[in-house]
């Protein structure tokens, strides 16, 4: 049998794809990779499909022991990646053999790594999905929405060495949020914060114009209450002529005004439905820098209409395939002594 032995699983790690769709009428919400960008690459890297389980490691510590030969790709927030005590590079395939211990660090910038393996991890699909919610305690390795404990095995299926790729630093994102040259071809980074487009929903009527100024003109600070079903942020209190609303669907992203005027940006294990009124929703290529922001990160939001949106979402999609293609250029078949995890 070929499989990862979870030796430590850090803080927290969930076994992820790319999401349960479908399912909202069963009351089931979508999961996934809060961090999907870097869910992708860590996929395309070592040759998968991009929906293949893999590994989301929130703040750090896991340790695995591999127990076939395969090759493997860490990515997302900045933290260290050793392989038999040796210290390796993120954004970048490496080959490992049957024996192998790989240890991530904590996590430096950012919140979540992500770790993936030739093949995708062989785990059984629960709804649709692997994705682990633990809420609703579905998906995971034994489907019943755990967080990965000391012991698991994860199934995997042994394979030859691959061609190794990585993505060069001035391709990757960042994770430096509050940092004032942060800006870069994979993310929406702004001068002493984060930048978050968001596209308003017919509720934003429930909002005086002096509200909705209010909203769009001040900065918001990201709070300690913040998890996978969302963030909860600090700053000027927005008012609402409706506190209560009938429940309806919530959509990833949407911006809710609770009673005390403080914006909960909802993330992928957001609840199914809610009565909270909403101004908008938050771009679906921005909340990935929400997800990966730490306590504390200044932010602000910028309105942007369906059109913009819609265009946003195309570009994205294409400057992910030209990247691809220039990752497969600066990858060649040929192997190093420097980029060999053999020994």
């Amino acid at each position: 049998m070929s499989y990862f032995e979870v030796i430590n699983p850090g803080v927290l790690s969930l076994i992820q794809d790319q999401g349960r769709f479908g399912q909202g009428a069963l009351g089931l919400t979508n999961g996934g990779p809060l961090d999907a960008g870097s869910a992708r690459w860590a996929n395309a890297l070592v040759g998968n499909a991009l929906n293949a389980s893999l590994i989301e490691c929130s703040i750090g510590g896991l340790q695995l022991k591999a127990r076939c030969a395969t090759t493997i790709c860490v990515t997302g927030a900045s933290l260290s990646l050793t392989i038999n005590g040796q210290e390796k590079a993120m954004w970048h395939s490496h080959s490992i053999q049957a024996g192998a211990t790989i240890e991530l660090g904590m996590a430096n910038q950012g919140l979540r790594a992500y770790l993936a393996v030739a093949g995708g991890l062989k785990i059984t699909a629960h709804f649709g999905s692997s994705a682990t919610v633990m809420r609703e305690g579905i998906g995971g390795l034994y489907q019943n929405g755990a967080k990965l404990q000391p012991g698991d095995k994860l199934p995997m299926l042994a394979s030859a060495p691959l061609p190794l790729r990585r993505l060069t630093p001035a391709q990757q994102p960042g994770f430096n949020f509050n940092h004032s040259d942060n800006r870069d071809v994979c993310s929406n980074n702004v001068r002493h914060g984060l930048s978050l487009r968001i596209v308003e929903g017919y509720q934003h009527q429930l909002f005086s114009n002096v509200a909705r100024q209010r909203f769009y003109l001040n900065h918001y600070t990201v709070t300690p209450k913040a998890d996978r079903m969302g963030v909860k942020l600090s700053g000027p209190a927005i008012s609402c002529t409706s506190q209560s609303l009938l429940s309806e669907g919530i959509c990833y992203g949407a911006v809710q005004i609770p009673p005390d005027g403080q914006p909960i940006v909802l993330l992928n294990d957001r609840q199914t439905l809610g009565g909270y009124p909403k101004i908008g929703s938050v771009l679906s290529l921005d909340c990935w820098q929400l997800a990966q922001a730490p306590a504390g990160t200044v932010l602000r939001f910028e309105q942007i209409d369906p059109q913009q949106a819609h265009n946003a979402l195309l570009l994205a999609q294409a400057r992910f395939q030209r990247l691809l293609a220039e990752v497969n250029i600066i990858a060649p078949n040929s192997r190093t002594g420097a980029n060999n995890d053999n020994s």
